[in-house]
């Protein structure tokens, strides 16, 4: 007869036969390098008075910050070496607070001032990929050109003009960020905030407004209304508006129309024709959406508006077009209307059919 030990040894056998190592998920990290990037413009006025001021002397521009770092340029106008004679202006631009290994893309850029075009530009970001990014060792640490340009050329040329010069100058300063795998994600929905309010509307809570328009009333609530459209705003709680009123006689729009619009003040959303009809009306989408923009004109909700516009577009045909263009023309619709004269000016439109 097998001992209570005996039994205990095999249970830890049959354990370790069906044990199963744990495997962690596969992980990654993503290394990113990118540039944080500023310009500088920088006059030089009266350029003949620097002239002669010597091999190795510069005018320097106000220091300006570029990626936490700030910058400067330096225009020598009798050359930085001596060995070059004032025969050429030199340029360059130089770091301008403490920094270690810096590293960068430049563009120095002379403008043209007769504005053909033909800027002079240096640019090291055209190189990055044939040398990388310059790096500056430390504060003073400098980058650009010892021959920019030739002075004579330069004096004759559209770059001088009633003795100023106009440099532009981009810095690139190079940043590198690590990202890890996210640890915990929580999956957010889409916003519900239009279907919350169209439930609002439906249910009829908190109104304190009723629209009577023809034969049907509407009610509705001021404050959401009033945030819509600038018309409601005004007649509800402007300086002539009446913040008491709970009935107001709508007599320029359809019932239906009135509907359609007080869902899109609700939900955001054009509505479709069976919501606000019902399945068994013979209105046509476009019909509603004519009748719609009017609508959205006299109230001013300009994106009802130019959601109508747009769908109108779309649905431009030899039936439609006539009684669009002049919705457009009556309502200010100048995209609409230049649609709609497009279509007519084809003579392919004018057997009929749909525009492509």
């Amino acid at each position: 007869m097998p001992s209570h030990k005996d039994s205990r040894v095999d249970q830890f056998g049959e354990s370790m036969l069906n044990f199963k190592p744990q495997v962690d998920p596969d992980t990654c990290s993503r290394s990113i390098s990118e540039t944080v990037n500023g310009s500088h413009r920088f006059e030089i006025k009266g350029y003949s008075l620097a002239k002669g001021m010597g091999a190795g002397k510069y005018i320097m521009s106000d220091t300006f910050t570029v990626g936490g770092y700030d910058w400067a340029i330096y225009f020598y106008p009798d050359g930085k070496n001596p060995e070059d004679s004032s025969m050429y202006v030199s340029v360059f631009i130089a770091l301008a607070s403490e920094g270690t290994d810096v590293r960068a893309l430049f563009e120095l850029t002379l403008v043209d001032q007769a504005k053909n075009g033909k800027d002079k530009v240096h640019s090291h970001f055209d190189r990055a990929l044939e040398s990388g990014p310059y790096t500056l060792k430390y504060r003073g640490s400098m980058w650009g050109y010892k021959r920019f340009f030739r002075r004579a050329a330069l004096e004759t040329s559209d770059y001088l003009k009633d003795d100023c010069l106009v440099m532009n100058c981009t810095v690139g300063v190079v940043r590198t960020r690590l990202e890890g795998p996210k640890q915990f994600t929580v999956p957010v929905p889409p916003s519900d905030m239009g279907q919350g309010l169209k439930d609002l509307l439906d249910s009829e809570v908190g109104c304190d407004i009723v629209f009577q328009v023809g034969d049907e009333n509407f009610k509705a609530h001021k404050l959401i209304l009033a945030a819509r459209s600038p018309v409601f705003r005004a007649q509800f709680f402007g300086l002539v508006g009446d913040p008491n009123m709970d009935k107001v006689e709508v007599k320029d729009v359809e019932p239906f129309i009135f509907k359609a619009m007080l869902l899109f003040m609700y939900t955001d959303k054009l509505p479709d024709v069976c919501e606000v009809m019902g399945s068994s009306s013979m209105c046509t989408f476009t019909v509603m959406v004519q009748h719609l923009l009017a609508a959205a004109d006299l109230y001013n909700l300009d994106r009802l508006k130019l959601l109508c516009e747009s769908k109108l577009c779309e649905e431009i045909n030899t039936e439609t077009v006539a009684t669009t263009l002049a919705l457009a023309e009556q309502h200010h619709c100048p995209q609409l209307k230049a649609m709609c004269l497009k279509f007519a000016a084809n003579p392919a439109n004018l057997g009929g059919g749909c525009c492509p």
